[in-house]
């Protein structure tokens, strides 16, 4: 495609002879070779997602790979979530312009068991790593053949 736009047009001063500098160009020639490109790519992005369907990620409970690579974001954003509440103190004092100036110091409490969070967050870590290891497993070792 990058080589189609830098030849499909070309500058030319008003007095030069066109025919002479004009880069050579087929178009019919371009637009069948980007037309056969193109289903081999759909080609394989197909077979990439059957493989991923129908490939089950060892020790991961009949997980898939096309499911594992929706789960992935899913357990960061758990992470990322839960590695707050398990740094959260079980009480902070509040520190914004109205406490500053208040009589009475305002806190903030931990509505849940700090403890379970670490735990919970740990428990998702080692999920991650579990199906990224799982994912890398497939990745190196499974083939699948392709016909073009």
């Amino acid at each position: 495609m990058n080589r189609e736009r830098s030849l499909d047009t070309f500058g030319a001063f008003a007095n030069e002879d066109l025919d002479s500098i004009r880069p050579e160009y087929d178009f019919v020639k371009y637009q069948e070779e980007l037309a056969g490109l193109e289903k081999k790519i759909r080609v394989i992005k197909h077979a990439i997602s059957m493989f991923n369907v129908n490939t089950v990620l060892p020790n991961m409970d009949g997980l898939t790979i096309d499911q594992a690579l929706v789960y992935l974001p899913q357990l960061t954003a758990q992470k990322q979530k839960l590695g707050i509440m398990a740094r959260r103190l079980p009480k902070e004092r509040l520190q914004n312009s109205r406490t500053t100036t208040a009589a009475v110091s305002e806190f903030c409490f931990a509505n849940y068991d700090i403890k379970t969070a670490k735990e919970e967050y740990k428990m998702t870590v080692d999920t991650i790593t579990a199906l990224q290891s799982a994912l890398d497993l497939i990745n190196n070792t499974e083939t699948f053949e392709i016909d073009l």
